[in-house]
């Protein structure tokens, strides 16, 4: 497991998958608003969606994401779009209701900056995130993300087209706050 001061970042186990498909998957705002595809039903046998961990698959790394104080399962975190060339990829995470604006979003934002700098050896890390999304531009901001620029009308969401806020961080400029360890 991957840890921060709040939250770590381990396998997904099977018993994850009830919660994350109610509380995540099954909203369809917020399934709307940080998926790229249209959000649709899935019936709950089904291993066909974002919450799945697909072992063969290399350009993404999902995690589920537990308070360190309790174990509790808190949501998601993926690197994805991982570019092994470039050694580039995006971070992503999903939040349960219950555990939004309680500092676990920077947290995990700050543990997936290891994992892709540190142990995956990424020169660049990456985020989009919708422009009213003041949380995940917070967390960003706090782990050392510059805003690169805004994508006008990029994204449709729920009958309307919105703009996304693109942030990265280099290796170089990524200032490690001794907040990650990778436990055996």
């Amino acid at each position: 497991m991957l840890t921060g001061h709040k939250v770590g970042l381990r396998a997904r186990h099977d018993e994850d998958f009830p919660i994350l498909r109610a509380e995540l998957y099954n909203d369809v705002v917020n399934g709307s608003r940080s998926q790229v595809a249209p959000w649709r039903p899935v019936s709950p046998d089904s291993k066909d969606s974002e919450l799945f961990v697909h072992d063969k698959e290399e350009g993404r790394v999902p995690f589920s994401v537990v308070d360190l104080e309790d174990g509790a399962l808190i949501g998601i975190a993926n690197l994805w779009g991982i570019d092994n060339h470039n050694r580039s990829a995006h971070i992503g995470l999903g939040l349960l209701p219950a555990a939004r604006g309680k500092g676990f979003g920077t947290d995990v934002v700050a543990v997936l900056c290891h994992y892709g700098f540190v142990v995956r050896g990424m020169q660049r890390l990456q985020i989009e995130t919708l422009s009213d999304n003041d949380a995940m531009l917070r967390s960003a901001e706090r782990n050392g993300f510059v805003r690169e620029g805004v994508l006008r009308s990029s994204a449709w969401v729920l009958g309307e087209f919105m703009d996304e806020v693109l942030l990265g961080l280099l290796a170089r400029d990524w200032r490690p706050t001794a907040l990650t360890s990778a436990d055996a």
